[in-house]
């Protein structure tokens, strides 16, 4: 029997929406269905995040560079990937990951890699960069709270 890319979507869409009620096995199962199906960067990069709320991180991360061999423009991969490295306590390692997210031809939120790249700062005492970052993330997303927040932070932090 011959799968369609209609087909591979749906199971996609079906594995999304376990892992929003947070059935994170059953959404594995089906993004690997999936993928197995059509590979996708988009699906790869959901199968990371998955592992992610597992915490798996490497595998997480794993299945991200799959994301970002199919598809190098998609900069949510890179993102994850940042966003794994800064959980593992490997901010550093975060940082390129991060840059790469905001150069990315194909990426939304673009304000994220900007919150992630403040935290990474935040983590490592570059309090000044980490401020840069949220402005920026600012410029991006005015009405983001989270950033406000993180922002009010860092400026109690540099007092």
């Amino acid at each position: 029997m011959e799968f369609t890319h209609s087909e591979a979507r749906k199971l996609f869409e079906e594995a999304y929406a376990h892992h929003m009620a947070g059935n994170i096995d059953e959404a594995i199962k089906l993004y690997k269905k999936s993928i197995e199906l059509e590979p996708t960067a988009q699906a790869y990069t959901f199968l990371g995040w998955a592992y992610s709320m597992k915490r798996d991180f490497e595998k997480a991360i794993e299945y991200c560079k799959k994301a970002i061999e199919l598809d190098p423009d998609y900069g949510n991969p890179y993102n994850d990937i940042g966003a794994y490295l800064i959980e593992m306590g490997r901010f550093e390692e975060a940082i390129p990951w991060l840059k790469r997210a905001i150069t990315a031809k194909n990426y939304e939120p673009r304000h994220f890699p900007h919150m992630n790249l403040a935290r990474a700062y935040m983590m490592m005492g570059k309090l000044y960069d980490a401020l840069e970052e949220i402005n920026n993330a600012l410029r991006i997303e005015p009405n983001y709270k989270p950033a406000h927040v993180i922002k009010h932070q860092i400026l109690a932090m540099l007092n």
